[in-house]
Order: structure tokens, then C-alpha cells, then sequence
């Protein structure tokens, strides 16, 4: 087992305050100049994103929204490319999300948008990129390089970017202040969940779970399902609790492996009764949370920091998830840098 956390994974993993701490003190001041100059002048938001992007784009819908009163929507990448009919773009800001910038698909859309006549501003790991190129605007997330084939630094960097966004409109310097404590609550989740490790080999056998999540930690639910099934090959599924009762509530039996993401907020109270309405569907709930209740009722439990604040929680909320897939990969002898049949960079059309 030491040996596993010598992986590039592991490693990365671990970066993540250091890159956190790197990324907000270059690039805030960065971030308000270019708010400072574009149009303000937009009706909404459009996000264009694939993958772990897609999920950090779910993170901007909630987040403006909450902090912002911005209307956020995610892009129909196939209307732009595969049926040759873009939208019109009339009053939108987009905003393009790529760890490599380089996805054919995403480069199309912001193509597009400035042909539309609309502002443009990418989020990338990579400045050199044809993304970054074609944007008027680019943000770099200073995540280093990332060997792993799963995204971790470059998911919670672009996080913490749509953060700095949001702070930039916001204009409130309490919000500016909790930013600035990203790097040390980062650390507080990876130590925490660290001691939680041992903890997680006896789920090495499951074929599949769910991950539950509401609002601003929606994103959070798609991003550690997602990291799952990279991972391990387990048939992760994300929904919302909203959701789930709608239905799906329905194949949760004896045993079931449920993550619920129920961090205290505004929907924490809907979470809470989920994670006892679960229990006593006698599933298993793996819980990630800053309630000592939920964190003791559950058959484990992940801690997270009390003091963050709901719209800052799901930055720290994956990285349970992220450490999960890793274990996971570690006891059933795969590589947790090369998941087969995965690439670093999918270019899809």
C-alpha cells in the first residue's frame, strides 16, 4: 500500500492547496482587470466545457446564480459542430473551460461566439493552447502539469478560477477573504480524509453506487461519480436528492453504496433527511460533510471544514472522492495513472 502513494495520482492529489495557494495569488487581481473590461452589458452566461470542465461548469450555474443573479447555461456542443446550427448567441458572455484547450469542439463554439460578437473568456491549464488562441480573454488555472490521466489540480483550480469570477461581480470583501482560506481548508479535507483511508478497501468489491448532491454541490455528485468510474470501473451514477426520489430511489437495497454530499447550507436540511431516509433503506452511506450528526450516522464519513462556506464547499467537497477512486484503483491492482482505454486529451467533434 505505501508503495501505491508514490503514483503520480496520489501525488497530485496532494498538490492541490500548493496550487491553489499559486493560482489565487497570481491570478485574482488578474481576474477583476478583465471584469473590469469587458461588456457588462450580457443577459447570460454560456459555458462550454467537456468532462471534469462540463461538472465545473454545473458549479458556475449555482454559484452565479446564488452570488450573482446570472442566468448560466451549459452549451449543446454537437448544434455547432455534427448539425452545422449554432444558436444565436445574442447577450451572452462565454465562457470556455478546458484543462488542455484543446478539444475541437469547444475551439468551434468560441469561433462562433466572436463571430456573434460576443465576449469570450477562457479557462485553461494551457495559455499555448488553440482554445486560449481563439479566446479574447484566458485565465490561466496554474495547476502544473498533471501526468495522472484523471483530473484533479485542474478541476478544483478551475473551481476556485469560476470563484475569483464570481468575487470579481460580487464585489463583497468578505467573500474575497474566504477565498483567500481555500489553500488551508484544501489541506484540513486531505488530511482529514487521509486518516479515513484504511476505511476504504472494504467497498473494493461493489459494482456500482450512487452520489447524491444538491445545488451549489450538484457538480460535486457528477465529479466524484465521474472519478469512480475513471478510476475503477465502477458504475457510479450522480443525481440530484431532488431526483433521486423521483425514481431512482427505487434501486437502493440492503447494503447499496450511496455517497450523499451534505455539506451545512441551504440544502442541507434536504440532505440530511435523505442520508436517514437511506439508513433506513439499510444502504450504505458514505457521507462528506461538516455535520458531526450526519458524519456519525453514517456508515462513513468524510470531514470537511466547518468554517467554509456553502458556495466554497464543493472546491473541498470532491477531493473524499478523488482519494476514493484512488484506493479503490490501489486494491484491485490497477494503474491509478492510466485507467485503460482512457487519454490525458480527448478531442472530440
Amino acid at each position: 500500500m505505501d508503495e501505491g502513494k508514490m503514483d503520480q495520482l496520489f501525488q497530485e492529489i496532494t498538490q492541490q492547496p500548493a496550487a491553489a495557494t499559486v493560482l489565487i495569488q497570481q491570478e485574482f487581481s488578474h481576474i477583476r482587470e478583465i471584469i473590469q473590461k469587458i461588456d457588462k452589458d450580457f443577459n447570460y452566461i454560456l459555458i462550454a466545457a467537456r468532462g471534469s470542465s462540463d461538472n465545473a461548469g454545473r458549479y458556475a450555474q449555482y454559484l452565479f446564480g446564488c452570488n450573482n443573479r446570472f442566468s448560466v447555461a451549459l452549451t449543446t456542443p454537437s448544434l455547432f459542430t455534427l448539425y452545422a446550427t449554432p444558436p444565436m448567441l445574442k447577450g451572452a458572455l462565454v465562457l470556455s473551460i478546458s484543462q488542455s484547450g484543446m478539444s475541437p469542439d469547444i475551439i468551434k463554439i468560441v469561433n462562433n461566439a466572436n463571430s456573434q460578437g460576443c465576449t469570450t473568456i477562457c479557462i485553461t491549464n494551457n495559455v499555448e493552447s488553440p482554445l486560449s488562441v481563439e479566446s479574447k480573454f484566458t485565465i490561466p488555472i496554474h495547476a502544473g502539469e498533471e501526468k495522472a490521466v484523471a483530473a484533479t489540480k485542474s478541476y478544483t483550480n478551475s473551481l476556485i478560477t469560476l470563484a475569483m469570477l464570481s468575487a470579481a461581480f460580487y464585489g463583497k470583501s468578505e467573500f474575497d477573504d474566504q477565498i483567500l482560506q481555500i489553500p488551508e481548508w484544501l489541506q484540513s479535507t486531505i488530511t482529514s480524509t487521509q486518516e479515513n483511508l484504511a476505511k476504504i478497501q472494504r467497498y473494493r468489491y461493489i459494482e456500482s453506487c450512487a452520489v447524491l448532491a444538491r445545488g451549489l454541490n450538484y457538480c460535486t455528485a457528477f465529479e466524484i461519480a465521474l472519478k469512480i468510474k475513471e478510476l475503477t470501473g465502477i458504475n457510479a451514477n450522480p443525481y440530484s436528492s431532488a431526483d433521486f426520489r423521483h425514481g431512482p430511489i427505487a434501486t437502493v437495497y440492503k447494503g447499496f453504496p450511496v455517497f450523499a454530499i451534505a455539506p451545512h447550507g441551504q440544502v442541507f436540511s434536504d440532505m440530511r433527511q435523505m442520508v436517514q431516509d437511506l439508513l433506513q433503506r439499510k444502504a450504505e452511506v458514505i457521507s462528506v460533510s461538516n455535520d458531526e450528526n450526519v458524519l456519525q450516522e453514517s456508515n462513513l464519513g468524510f470531514q470537511i471544514p466547518t468554517a467554509i462556506p456553502e458556495p466554497l464547499s464543493p472546491i473541498v467537497s470532491t477531493i473524499p472522492g478523488q482519494f476514493f477512486g484512488w484506493q479503490i484503483a490501489i486494491e484491485r491492482g490497477l494503474n491509478p495513472d492510466k485507467p485503460e482505454g482512457l487519454n490525458k486529451v480527448t478531442e472530440t467533434f
